[in-house]
């Protein structure tokens, strides 16, 4: 394998729905995703004699450099090698999806079988594929399409959610549902402060906010990318945390961008 530069796509949900939970406790999702080309995290991979991981960007912060980095997982479960420099442009607990479209990354990047990616977390095989499909299941279960042309504003605060946390909440709750994102009154639960951050981006956008995942972002989508860039610029005003224009794309990882 030569060195090779790849790009890891943030993976948003339009929709999300838990259809049941089986007996281990994994929860069973009805969800509708699409790759968006912003943020995005960038990796470097080369042969190496033993993996490593160094971290940069923005939000490298509190992301762990070891073998339980879901980039260095990817690369054990193909049995490579690898030097890793990982540039973290995705915030964690953003329900955007970030380690595990680096996950995605490294397994393009070794042309690594598919089937490898649910072993490394429900979100993987979207990311892998990208565009945009239909997932059910716990994540294996795709039905691709073609990804609808969107300009979207993506908005992160400065905290983040916790998966876990949010499942739980929603268990705990008693399984709410709600018309868009089942998840959203458990993270909002669970992070009181989403209410208000949410108020704000739609009071500035003029348009609904949808919960990305679980938790933290939040995302209002736009047809056209004048109106998305003129909201852009109202809701940065307006929130703290990092305010994003993102466009649909068709893949999840892009090689040697």
């Amino acid at each position: 394998m030569r060195e090779v530069r790849v790009d890891a796509f943030s993976k948003l949900t339009l929709s999300l729905h838990v259809t049941g939970v089986r007996a281990n406790g994994f929860h069973e999702l009805d969800a509708t995703m699409v790759s968006i080309d912003e943020p995005r995290d960038s990796l470097v991979l080369k042969p190496a004699a033993r993996t490593s991981l160094m971290l940069s960007g923005p939000f490298a912060r509190g992301v762990p450099a070891d073998a339980s980095n879901l980039a260095w997982r990817a690369a054990d479960a193909c049995g490579a090698s690898l030097e890793i420099a990982l540039h973290k442009g995705i915030p964690s607990g953003a329900g955007l999806g970030g380690g595990s479209a680096d996950a995605a990354a490294v397994l393009t990047a070794l042309g690594a079988d598919p089937a490898i990616a649910v072993s490394l977390g429900a979100d993987v095989p979207f990311c892998m594929r990208g565009g945009f499909a239909r997932v059910r299941g716990i994540g294996g279960e795709l039905h691709p399409g073609n990804p609808p042309a969107l300009s979207i504003v993506i908005a992160t605060p400065p905290f983040g959610c916790s998966t876990a946390a949010v499942y739980r909440a929603w268990d705990e709750l008693g399984g709410p549902h709600h018309d868009t994102n089942d998840l959203q009154v458990a993270a909002e639960h669970v992070e009181p402060r989403l209410v208000e951050f949410k108020r704000r981006i739609e009071s500035a956008a003029g348009a609904r906010a949808i919960l990305a995942g679980s938790g933290s972002s939040y995302a209002v989508v736009f047809a056209n990318v004048a109106d998305a860039e003129r909201a852009r610029v109202r809701v940065a005003a307006a929130v703290s945390g990092s305010v994003w224009l993102a466009s649909t794309v068709r893949a999840g990882v892009l090689l040697d961008p």
